[in-house]
């Protein structure tokens, strides 16, 4: 799950980052320090964000001033050193209040709340409405991609592999063309056949016709080459190499 990290504080932000990567279900997919920043991050990016951190003094003023500028429906942990936030906080979204200084283990369990809480909501949205047919596919055939001022529909036997670049999820089609995506990488794998389609890394999701070879990196992981170029290498991750080889073996 994406995580948008704010906060004016270096040492901290790093610190949060580390933490909250430490969980495999969470990324930090970008960190800011200031309102302004915020709101236009907000503003283009907000599907692609599943959860927010915020401390609430940053450096151009109170947090609770982007509420002001921004519709926001995102889950927000506030991470601050000030006690007399917590009621406003409630009331913007606010699903838990992190006092600094923080122990690790404050924060694991914020993130623990919140997948319980994605968890629940998730259930209910799925709930099965009587006499409708119970399966359904559950994978997506197409994607709604942006070319210019232009909603275009890519039929998923068409793409080569999905990627995450400058904090935007991107499609490659087989003939070399790349569109953005306003969706996040979570929801596209959960919708993507897994028979044609396996995440090799938080950024990467890839087409298996898209794969040429598999070679040897450091650290016991593997660079692929592929049938397209994305912006970074194709690096499967180590703990994912074995299943990624097997993937590609079966039918």
């Amino acid at each position: 799950m994406n995580v948008l990290l704010v906060e004016d504080e270096n040492y901290t932000a790093q610190m949060l980052q580390d933490v909250i990567e430490s969980d495999k279900d969470f990324i930090v997919v970008k960190t800011l320090d200031s309102i302004v920043d915020t709101v236009a991050c907000l503003a283009k990016y907000s599907q692609n964000i599943d959860l927010i951190f915020l401390d609430i003094h940053l450096s151009d003023g109170h947090s609770f001033e982007i509420f002001r500028h921004i519709d926001i429906s995102i889950p927000i942990i506030f991470c601050t050193a000030y006690d007399e936030y917590a009621l406003q906080a409630i009331k913007n979204n606010g699903i838990d209040y992190i006092m600094k200084p923080f122990e690790d283990q404050e924060i694991l369990a914020s993130l623990q709340k919140f997948k319980q809480l994605a968890s629940r909501f998730k259930k209910k949205l799925n709930f099965e409405i009587p006499g409708e047919i119970s399966k359904v596919s559950a994978y997506q055939g197409s994607f709604l991609a942006q070319q210019k001022d232009k909603t275009i529909v890519v039929f998923a036997e068409n793409i080569a592999m999905f990627a995450i670049e400058q904090d935007v999820v991107y499609l490659y089609t087989f003939d070399r063309k790349r569109y953005p995506v306003f969706k996040n990488m979570e929801y596209i794998e959960s919708i993507s056949d897994p028979r044609i389609f396996f995440r090799i890394n938080r950024q990467m999701l890839i087409n298996r016709n898209a794969v040429i070879t598999i070679q040897p990196y450091f650290n016991r992981k593997v660079i692929l080459e592929l049938k397209v170029n994305p912006e970074e290498n194709a690096i499967v991750s180590r703990l994912k190499v074995s299943l990624f080889k097997e993937w590609l073996e079966r039918k």
